[in-house]
């Protein structure tokens, strides 16, 4: 297989932030395509595709089969990070899932982190639970992207050891607020990040617009909190707006 080898803009950026010359790691690997890209673009110097399933898993196999530099390529079968043994990789991607599995995954093998400098992260969906999870563990985040592709938004968090308050520090933001938002994403205000929340809002104006049709007793205290809710994302949203670069 040539340099040619595409792949989506999402694993793409993913693939930037991967430390050149590092052992990588992807766990949860879609077809070994990041792995596979980081070898034929000299960016790691050796990869692990993790998969938990067997489909999945043939389907990397079958990948990584493919590439002149397979014998720099180890395909794994197994649930998480059990597929490491500790300090063999520099660097451990975990992307295309939601936070809880991702937050699941990185509490299960905390014993395989050992020697990883660092985590490259692309929750679905409970990106604030996946920095929670950073912040209470030791990891600093130094790194956030948001983008859209197909329609679909994407944060990637990138986080090594150090101080984990240190991004959420001296912000105008409350700690609890930019662990929902992203420190960098919030000092960026991208216009995607602006879309993000808009979406978010209308979100929560429909279930609101449900909830005032509901005669049950406890809808009066959901009205409540959405109401809440969505006082705070109109202020959020009117920051972003006023700050747009």
């Amino acid at each position: 297989m040539t340099s040619s080898l595409i792949i989506s803009k999402r694993l793409e950026t993913i693939a930037r932030y991967c430390p050149q010359g590092a052992r990588v790691a992807d766990i949860g690997s879609d077809h070994a395509l990041l792995a596979s890209y980081l070898l034929v673009r000299g960016i790691a110097s050796f990869v692990i595709a993790g998969e938990l399933n067997e489909g999945p898993y043939q389907a990397a196999l079958r990948q990584i089969q493919t590439l002149a530099l397979r014998d720099r390529a180890s395909v794994r079968k197994g649930d998480g990070l059990s597929v490491l043994r500790p300090g063999e990789v520099d660097a451990v991607c975990i992307a295309g899932m939601g936070g809880q599995l991702i937050v699941s995954i990185l509490t299960a093998g905390t014993d395989k982190l050992e020697g990883v400098q660092r985590l490259i992260l692309q929750p679905n969906v409970g990106e604030e639970l996946v920095r929670r999870w950073l912040l209470e563990n030791g990891w600093q985040l130094v790194a956030e992207s948001i983008l859209e592709e197909d329609g679909i938004i994407y944060e990637i968090l990138v986080a090594e050891r150090g101080e984990p308050v240190k991004p959420y520090e001296g912000k105008e933001r409350s700690r609890d607020e930019l662990l929902r938002i992203g420190p960098f994403l919030w000092e960026e205000k991208s216009p995607i990040l602006l879309k993000k929340w808009q979406q978010e809002r209308d979100k929560w104006q429909r279930v609101l617009s449900q909830l005032q049709r509901s005669r049950k007793p406890e809808a009066a205290e959901r009205t409540r909190q959405i109401e809440a809710e969505l006082e705070w994302l109109d202020e959020v949203i009117a920051c972003l707006h006023t700050d747009k670069p």
